[in-house]
């Protein structure tokens, strides 16, 4: 397989059309295999994955650590062509528990520094504010981004769960690459505002959450256990009657999938490349096994009757339940709206 490459925006770095989100790997969904996790880094990089995605606060620090430590056992080659993306600012204690954001230029500097260190490199390639922090201007923490490529310790600026409004403020500071923020088919709220300001702006999208934290990929079931550290725990969609709900639309999607030959899990991940070559899917694989399943969706073809029957599976809006708790879909720029 050759991997498809895009520019990510108008002023980024080309860019393989799928990236890694490295955050399962830390703890997230419960315990990981950290030599399992590495080998999987090893072989995106091998298949021509070139985008992996970490955050300073994912395991506070561990993340960032894994992939500093795949990166250096990884061949030169592979390396070379790796740009590492991180997102910053998301403050916690020492039991794990989320205390707010930062976004003030000096701590914008410091989590930078502290980053550098960890991963091991000489400089981040697209660097963000991984919730924008409601009490320091946009306009300030872009600014220091920017000081810091002045500097030369980042690359690009990039966004991460904004709104329109933050997005043309932020862009109008300093040139942005991407922003970074859900959308799946059972996440879409961003094609109302957010995706057209991206599009006239000229910034790429990079998805997560395409397959809905497992949600869609077609392998999770109702009886399955979770452990108390897991995210879907506590999230609405993985509760009672929502995930029943969900579930049932996964089963529809099931259908067009096996019409086409293909999993769940590609035809859901095909779906996301299929919104254009600005949006850049993040695949949240922690296993080869899963990685080599969700590269299978670049080969994944989908024409108008394909989308129609997907639409009608699964239309906009049809997902029971927020995809945060309430209380951190508070700290989401993204869904307030504007008057």
């Amino acid at each position: 397989m050759t991997m498809r490459t895009t520019s990510l925006g108008t002023t980024g770095p080309q860019v393989s059309a799928l990236g890694l989100g490295c955050m399962g790997m830390s703890t997230v969904y419960g315990e990981a295999d950290r030599a399992e996790s590495i080998a999987t880094v090893h072989a995106a990089l091998d298949a021509g994955v070139t985008l992996l995605d970490t955050g300073d606060f994912y395991a506070m620090g561990h993340n960032e650590m894994l992939v500093g430590e795949a990166l250096r056992t990884a061949p030169a080659a592979a390396r070379d062509k790796a740009l590492v993306s991180v997102k910053f600012g998301a403050l916690r204690d020492p039991d794990g528990n989320w205390t707010g954001h930062d976004g003030r230029p000096a701590a914008v500097k410091n989590f930078a520094a502290y980053s550098l260190q960890r991963l091991g490199v000489d400089h981040i390639d697209v660097y963000r504010i991984a919730r924008l922090d409601p009490d320091v201007p946009i306009e300030e923490t872009v600014g220091a981004i920017a000081e810091l490529i002045e500097q030369g310790h980042v690359r690009h600026v990039g966004l991460s769960e904004v709104g329109a409004d933050t997005v043309r403020r932020a862009a109008a500071t300093a040139p942005v690459a991407d922003l970074q923020i859900e959308y799946s088919l059972i996440s879409r709220g961003i094609e109302r505002e957010i995706l057209p300001a991206t599009r006239e702006l000229g910034i790429a999208v990079t998805a997560y959450g395409v397959l809905s934290r497992g949600l869609i990929s077609g392998h999770f079931t109702r009886d399955r256990q979770l452990a108390p550290t897991d995210f879907r725990a506590f999230s609405p969609r993985f509760q009672g009657e929502n995930l029943q709900h969900n579930l049932n639309l996964v089963e529809a999607l099931r259908e067009v999938a096996d019409g086409k030959g293909v999993s769940v899990a590609q035809i859901a991940i095909a779906w996301v490349l299929s919104r254009g070559e600005d949006i850049v899917p993040l695949i949240g694989a922690r296993s080869r096994e899963r990685l080599e399943e969700a590269l299978g969706a670049l080969d994944v073809t989908l024409d108008a009757a394909d989308l129609a029957a997907i639409e009608e599976a699964v239309p906009a809006g049809a997902a029971a339940g927020e995809r945060y708790p309430q209380a951190q879909m508070a700290h989401l720029d993204s869904e307030r709206r504007r008057a």
